[in-house]
């Protein structure tokens, strides 16, 4: 008998640590090879990790909602015989400098560009554990409990104070467990109660950077979110993304009547009864025949080389909005697809993307993006370059409005569009002459898909 001890593996480029989401297994659990043992949650995905060993689990080194770095362990399982050492226990290599490119609110990951810059060593030693942590709580039935329904702050301020969550009863939406509910617990009330008057009207939201908030009402009147996971990374990606890429926009209101009309025709088409089509497909097919015609604007600068890199294949970013905060995933080589092939791609990497199963790889390259606002009921918004590309384009909601046809005022439907792009290898003609393109895509786009 022998045990191994599985550490947390480097399950992205330049990613240096990860969050217990769920264990799927329990202390005295038999486990074999390849089955599945936790779900982590990096700043880019949810991973689930398998298992390296076939053995039994003896001890589990973090609870739900740890954060754990890169090459330090997650669990130890005994084995009937000495097995394969685990990935990260490879012979120790040189420290390599790797570029941690960050996922920004509405954008994506670039691919090359300057980004953070992340030093780490890979395959280090397996350190030996030290004192195991608390095992995650077993159910009757010998899997890991539920967590209580809390965010990873309170989690962490509770265990900080010894207070265990089980017991505790959340006053926040759906039973969520706040840090006031923990705070009354320390000074010995039962719940705490309402010092604010509660919010009315016709939405309200307490989903902030990933983190469920308590409602205004019954939250607490200061509180501080670790920033971390998607916060750090959007917070590392604008910062580095404002000081390093002179930013300019451009911005058009177009008729996009003839687009709206060709999509209700579209869905009527017995053939076409099983694809979810929307403007933002048609959207997309327009940003790709523009950068078919103007190269220049599917473009990133490289400042350590010196040089301008120009694609000719389009990696189309698309802003999600998920649970964990807004990520962007692309659809690969998107100027390469018809209508259909465009909307199918997208419906697919949004799904994925909101059930939380996005791969690190589906966020690694993005060319040019698109940030739809629309749906918030939002007209325009004049997004933050993405680092690693050269421009992002924003699109509002497609709304009645007036408008000038023929030297008549008519009822059409309208929307706008704003670019922003980097200055230093995009010029200002270049990026009018790209967004009038797409907007002229957008006011009769029959004709460019059928030659497209």
């Amino acid at each position: 008998m022998s045990r191994e001890v599985f550490l947390l593996p480097d399950v992205g480029e330049g990613l240096v640590e990860a969050e217990i989401v769920g264990w799927k297994v329990a202390v005295g659990d038999t486990v074999a090879l390849n089955q599945p043992l936790v779900d982590v949650e990096t700043a880019k995905a949810t991973v689930e990790l398998p298992s390296p060993f076939a053995g039994t689990v003896v001890e589990l080194h973090h609870a739900v909602g740890d954060v754990v770095e890169v090459h330090k362990p997650l669990v130890t399982i005994e084995t009937a015989a000495s097995a394969p050492a685990a990935p990260a226990a490879a012979p120790a290599a040189e420290p390599i400098e790797k570029t941690r490119e960050a996922v920004l609110v509405g954008y994506g990951v670039g691919d090359e560009g300057a980004a953070t810059r992340t030093r780490r060593r890979r395959g280090a030693p397996a350190p030996v554990a030290t004192a195991p942590v608390a095992p995650a709580p077993v159910a009757a039935s010998g899997a890991p409990a539920l967590a209580p329904r809390s965010t990873p702050p309170v989690r962490l301020y509770a265990k900080q104070h010894g207070i265990d969550l089980a017991g505790v009863r959340g006053t926040g939406r759906d039973g969520l467990i706040t840090r006031a509910d923990v705070e009354a617990l320390l000074a010995g009330a039962p719940t705490p109660a309402p010092s604010r008057p509660p919010v009315t009207g016709p939405e309200t939201s307490t989903r902030f950077v990933g983190h469920d908030l308590a409602p205004w009402s019954s939250g607490p009147e200061v509180e501080r979110i670790p920033v971390r996971g998607v916060l750090r990374s959007m917070a590392e990606a604008m910062t580095q993304s404002a000081f390093s890429a002179p930013h300019a926009a451009v911005w058009v209101r177009l008729d996009a009547t003839r687009t709206m009309e060709l999509l209700a025709s579209l869905k009527e088409r017995p053939a076409l009864a099983g694809v979810r089509l929307s403007p933002l497909a048609i959207v997309a097919m327009a940003v790709c025949d523009a950068a078919r015609h103007f190269p220049g604007v599917n473009s990133s600068f490289d400042a350590d080389k010196g040089e301008v890199v120009v694609r000719r294949v389009v990696n189309l970013g698309i802003a999600a909005d998920t649970p964990r905060g807004l990520i962007v995933p692309n659809v690969k080589g998107a100027d390469r697809l018809d209508l259909v092939g465009m909307a199918r791609a997208l419906n697919a990497l949004v799904d994925t993307a909101r059930a939380g199963t996005t791969a690190p790889n589906d966020m690694l390259g993005t060319t040019i993006t698109i940030t739809n606002v629309g749906p918030f009921n939002v007209d325009a918004a004049v997004p933050i370059l993405p680092p690693g590309t050269g421009a992002i384009v924003a699109v509002g909601r497609v709304a009645p409005a007036p408008w000038v046809v023929d030297g008549a005022v008519v009822v059409r439907q309208v929307t706008e569009l704003a670019m922003s792009f980097d200055h230093r290898q995009v010029d200002g003609a270049l990026a009018s002459r790209v967004l009038r393109h797409i907007a002229d895509y957008l006011e009769d786009p029959g004709p460019r898909l059928i030659a497209g």
